[in-house]
């Protein structure tokens, strides 16, 4: 096409007015298009109520807020998973704040070196006596991150020990092959310990009053502002040292309850990842294409019914075996999950392989529950509850109701009770509840971790079966902490089989964690913990 100098004349005194006047306008729309490349808009169901993970009742996105504002000594590494998505390599560890670390000769310690340019968000150097003030706290402050630390043998602060300013040590009390993976979970994370005891008292001194609404971090990134119930905003620490420096500078987390209009926001562009949709709408996002969807199985996790084992009438065994017999479980997989986890029932009589999650030998099978129901002295059948998470309502309320259903079926009146998500954990401890649909997921990948958290006899605050037996607890913790595989694999597949014969849980499905993102995000990274690793990700 030809083009005449007149045109040309035409086009530079249009581009010269541009330049003058219309340029003044494009030149805001131009930043924004620029900052939006560098800001990622989450929309998330519930944000953090606590800026301190290791407070008393946080949800789970403050884990979220923990993995990114504070570090760790170590961290893992990440692996592809066979559909590429991007996942950390529960086998393996890597530096964090520590740039290097070694194991004894003895194996009774590991020496840390830690890097001498780290920062906290406020300029103060990182030193081994915040490490150590830090893994104090975690094991001294009580609860859940007290009990997560045991679970990798780290126990007492005489165990912790500042060699100087730049090298810690952990003596240990045993030898125990997940401390060091443990170490690298979310709870040991290292906090500012002279701002953090500038803000403690006598009847306070973790500072937990103080951390619950302040950040004391030096991560990857710093808080900017937290309005909970509304929006948290991140911004990036530009003087980190634990890793590569992030390429989104800024992280905007908006709660939106609606799971219909954080679809929408996602779909015409609104906003960049979400999660929490019910299995269904996964289903029409993935089939529809506008954005991509990453969903992999979580590891050491269950979608279960708990059965109180320590109150009439569940603590009769014949009574659990009715009820594993009578739950709908392919039903609840294509009508409350859409397919969308991998099935725990139907699996064989024996087990064969030391591995867990697997399936239970239960099916649907109402002659045999009726049967069992009969020896156990309930042939008229009985009235009971069964609980849920209301936060959970998307999957758990037609769950419920297809086992009050089913329940019904055998003569087994199940009244569904709801309890609200903030309340949720609160009651589980408390464990006075007959039946409760719940779901565990535990970080490190080992079968013993999962059942020294929800079946051994110390009763843990997730052993809301309140189950107890001590041929349980034996094969638990030779599995632990023996050395021999033949052994560890023998421990493992019975105490499997064990907890298959008593019934403590029925196992439903292995839930799959799906996110929905902008096909333009890029280095989405699952993890045991299931929140979104901000430093991970790029926008284009």
């Amino acid at each position: 096409m030809s083009v005449s100098p007149l045109d040309l004349n035409r086009r530079s005194v249009m581009l010269g007015g541009l330049g003058v006047a219309g340029m003044a306008a494009f030149a805001p729309r131009l930043a924004w298009a620029q900052g939006r490349s560098e800001t990622l808009l989450v929309v998330q169901e519930l944000g953090p109520n606590s800026l301190d993970m290791q407070g008393v009742g946080s949800n789970q996105t403050v884990n979220g807020l923990s993995w990114n504002c504070y570090d760790r000594l170590l961290t893992y590494p990440s692996k592809t998973l066979p559909d590429s998505t991007l996942s950390y390599d529960r086998e393996k560890l890597a530096p964090e704040l520590a740039e290097s670390w070694e194991v004894a000769a003895d194996g009774m310690s590991c020496t840390f070196k830690l890097r001498k340019d780290a920062k906290f968000h406020d300029g103060t150097p990182v030193t081994a006596k915040d490490v150590k003030w830090s893994f104090d706290r975690a094991v001294k402050v009580g609860g859940f991150p007290t009990f997560q630390m045991s679970a990798g043998s780290l126990e007492k602060p005489e165990q912790f020990v500042v060699v100087d300013d730049h090298t810690f040590r952990i003596d240990y009390v045993r030898k125990d092959k997940m401390l060091l993976f443990n170490v690298a979970v979310v709870v040991p994370f290292i906090i500012n310990s002279e701002l953090a005891r500038k803000n403690a008292t006598p009847e306070d001194p973790w500072a937990l009053a103080w951390l619950k609404n302040n950040e004391a971090g030096g991560g990857a990134y710093k808080i900017e502002s937290w309005k909970p119930g509304s929006e948290t905003v991140l911004t990036r620490f530009d003087d980190w040292k634990s890793g590569p420096l992030p390429k989104v500078k800024r992280v905007i987390a908006r709660d939106v309850p609606s799971a219909g209009t954080r679809r929408a926001m996602l779909e015409r562009g609104d906003a960049d990842i979400s999660s929490g949709f019910a299995p269904r709408d996964f289903e029409q996002i993935i089939k529809e294409g506008k954005v991509k969807v990453s969903g992999v199985p979580i590891p050491n996790a269950l979608w279960y019914v708990a059965l109180n084992t320590a109150k009439p009438p569940f603590d009769n065994v014949k009574l659990r075996q009715a009820i594993a017999w009578a739950m709908p479980y392919e039903q609840i997989q294509t009508s409350a999950f859409f397919g969308r986890a991998v099935p725990m029932y139907g699996g064989t009589a024996e087990v064969s392989k030391p591995v867990w999650p697997q399936p239970f030998p239960y099916v649907t099978d109402l002659d045999k529950a009726k049967a069992l129901l009969k020896e156990a002295g309930f042939e008229s059948g009985l009235e009971t509850t069964l609980s849920l998470d209301a936060g959970t309502a998307t999957v758990g309320e037609p769950t419920a109701i297809l086992i009050q259903e089913n329940l019904a079926k055998i003569g087994i009146k199940a009244a569904i009770e709801k309890i609200p998500g903030a309340n949720w954990r609160t009651t589980l401890n408390k464990k006075e509840l007959p039946l409760a649909l719940n779901r565990f997921s535990g970080w490190l990948d080992y079968p013993e971790y999962y059942f020294y958290w929800n079946f051994h006899g110390n009763n843990s605050i997730f052993n809301i079966s309140s189950y107890k037996n001590k041929e349980m607890d034996a094969l638990i913790d030779k599995a632990r902490f023996t050395t021999d595989a033949a052994e560890y694999d023998r421990c493992v597949k019975d105490f499997i089989a064990l907890c298959m014969r008593d019934v403590p849980v029925v196992p439903l499905n292995q839930p799959i964690h799906d996110v929905a993102m902008q096909k333009g995000v890029s280095g989405y990274e699952f993890w045991f913990h299931r929140e979104p690793d901000y430093r991970q990700f790029a926008k284009s």
